[in-house]
């Protein structure tokens, strides 16, 4: 199958039902992002596809929207999964598909994750979803001790599957894929591809359609990025700046370990800052309030490990520090797509020590060959000197 040539441009040319129609005018989206239009028609044709489509461009309702016109309300067996790398993503997406469900009487989802007590998920389970998210590992959990069978599956996505496979999830997301029947809609969403990939996608798809998501203005964030050249013992000097500014009223802070991450948010919060954190070794009920609470606008400050990067979809973070540089490209790039989402204006700013400043040029070539549409405003925070300092790249 092709990609047709009439691209929609309105969600009414999809011929959608009135209750997806309602639900998309209730979370206000005036007009389809293009990886919406150019998924949605296909799924609802029942393509398998492989797309490449950057963070923060509608992923979740281009998926969503065709599983949800198509699930049988009556039939109370699991007909859709959706897999995610992180906890943190799969509930995002049980949450968006659930706002995309609204007007829908009978839909049931679900969302599976380890960290979560199992009896709490048995008890979703019993009300018979239709839908399903899960991380790899719970989700095979569950089949393990016969509390899912996926026999009835027609569609599954992979989201950030990239991510995921990278990850170590291949073979638990074969031995999920090998459950469910051959003829079953399998679409792939990544923001890079890689060998797992393209393997997985040659093993279980039929005909997959390509669809590449480019890096215009409308479809990737506009963020300017900055570098502060620091000393590791001015890190926090040059971090207690930012802050103080005033200029932005939510941001992220990324550190790559866990205990750099308890370190600093102790450290804020001596200093009066309203700060929390979010790590692999915190109670996911406590990451899940401390999330709920951010997007509330309840702290201003959330500082956290590349684990939990993925799954972080707050609109209107205005801000990205990287107070270290991650140990992976692709990180970057991740850590930074937490701003200048939903067509807003971001900035990202890394400290970068001299030590560091070989691992920043790396990114930057990545940067090259992934580029993002930058914004770049006018010097943003300048010394007492009246001089910047940092430089835009």
């Amino acid at each position: 199958m092709s990609e047709p040539q009439a691209i929609p441009t309105t969600f009414e040319e999809m011929d959608l039902s009135k209750e997806i129609l309602r639900a998309v005018e209730d979370m206000g989206f005036s007009a389809p992002s293009t990886v919406q239009a150019r998924t949605i028609p296909l799924m609802m044709a029942g393509a398998d596809i492989n797309a490449i489509a950057p963070t923060g461009t509608g992923k979740t309702c281009a998926f969503g929207i065709p599983m949800l016109e198509y699930v049988q309300l009556k039939d109370s067996r699991v007909q859709e999964i959706v897999l995610a790398p992180t906890r943190e993503l799969a509930i995002q997406i049980a949450d968006e598909l659930t706002r995309l469900a609204k007007f829908i009487k009978g839909a049931r989802i679900a969302v599976l994750y380890g960290g979560q007590p199992i009896t709490k998920q048995l008890n979703a389970l019993k009300r018979k979803p239709q839908i399903i998210v899960a991380t790899p590992g719970r989700l095979l959990d569950h089949m393990n001790r016969g509390n899912i069978h996926l026999d009835a599956v027609h569609t599954m996505v992979l989201d950030e599957a990239d991510e995921m496979l990278n990850m170590g999830f291949v073979k638990d997301v074969t031995r999920i894929m090998d459950a469910t029947p051959m003829d079953r809609q399998l679409v792939l969403f990544s923001a890079t591809t890689n060998q797992e990939v393209l393997t997985i996608a040659w093993k279980y798809q039929h005909d997959p359609v390509e669809i590449t998501v480019e890096a215009t203005k409308e479809d990737r964030p506009q963020i300017a990025q900055y570098v502060i050249a620091t000393e590791r013992d001015k890190k926090m000097d040059h971090l207690l700046y930012l802050l103080d500014a005033d200029v932005y009223q939510r941001m992220m802070i990324f550190c790559n370990t866990k205990f750099m991450t308890d370190k600093l948010t102790s450290m804020l919060k001596k200093q009066g800052y309203a700060a929390e954190c979010i790590h692999g070794d915190i109670k996911q009920s406590i990451r899940n309030a401390t999330m709920a609470d951010f997007r509330k606008g309840k702290f201003p400050i959330l500082i956290a490990t590349d684990v939990a990067a993925r799954g972080i979809d707050v609109d209107d973070v205005e801000a990205v520090i990287n107070f270290d540089l991650p140990s992976e490209n692709e990180y970057y790039l991740h850590r930074i797509g937490r701003t200048g989402r939903a067509h807003k204006h971001g900035v990202s700013f890394s400290l970068v020590t001299f030590q560091e400043s070989v691992r920043m040029d790396e990114i930057l070539k990545y940067m090259i060959a992934h580029p993002l549409p930058l914004h770049f405003e006018d010097e943003v925070l300048r010394d007492e000197q009246g001089e910047p300092f940092f430089e835009n790249i």
